[in-house]
């Protein structure tokens, strides 16, 4: 079971989170804060697996709890579940320690999903906030390339570097002379390599370390 606690100060989202969340029967909710100070008192108690995360709210806002909750407890995880898409709170949150950034208009399959993949260690970043990430690791002096070129062959580097300029699993096919089923299964390696859910996410880490322009026309 995955052991999640709601933090949120409206009471009718922390009620209605409770209903969604049950249905899973991988996951129970084993406690409800109003904000992060609370959830800080009830994590030693109900030692939650993954703290479902408000941003704005009075007391301890999401992005200092989160930040606190990574210190005190780095075992838990912290997925942000908040409206706030603006470039500061997400920035902050990621910065925070967040595991993953969903937006309250989730569908519950997908925040289910979030949560399996949040609990197994994977980040999970709602497709509406991936472009800002995308667009912020693009403005940062990359990392050193080797941190993500020792994970990945010389074929799949070459797989990211064109999966991380846009290009569908057809177009990187036709440039790279293969058929479309071998590159969905470089493209499928390469997220396990790199231990992210999806080619948004991969996209991120090949701006991040450098390894593509995104300037650079296709």
């Amino acid at each position: 079971m995955i052991r999640v606690l709601i933090c949120d100060d409206q009471d009718i989202v922390r009620q209605g989170l409770e209903v969604i969340l049950s249905k899973a029967s991988n996951i129970e909710v084993v406690g409800a804060a109003e904000d992060g100070a609370e959830a800080l008192e009830l994590i030693p108690q109900t030692q939650p697996d993954i703290v479902l995360m408000d941003l704005k709210m009075p007391g301890m806002n999401g992005i200092v709890a989160t930040q606190r909750i990574c210190d005190q407890f780095p075992e838990v995880k912290v997925l942000v579940l908040t409206t706030y898409d603006a470039d500061e709170w997400v920035f902050d949150a990621i910065r925070s320690g967040a595991s993953g950034y969903l937006l309250k208009d989730t569908p519950r399959g997908e925040l289910i999903h979030a949560i399996e993949g949040t609990a197994s260690g994977k980040k999970h970043v709602d497709p509406d906030i991936a472009g800002k990430l995308l667009a912020h690791a693009a403005r940062t002096s990359p990392a050193p390339k080797t941190k993500i070129v020792e994970e990945l062959s010389e074929r799949e580097v070459e797989v990211l570097k064109l999966l991380a300029r846009g290009l569908t699993n057809a177009d990187i096919a036709q440039r790279l002379f293969l058929s479309e089923g071998t590159v969905r299964n470089y493209v499928s390696a390469i997220l396990a390599k790199l231990d992210v859910t999806d080619r948004t996410q991969a996209a991120i880490l090949a701006l991040r370390y450098g390894l593509v322009d995104a300037n650079e026309e296709t």
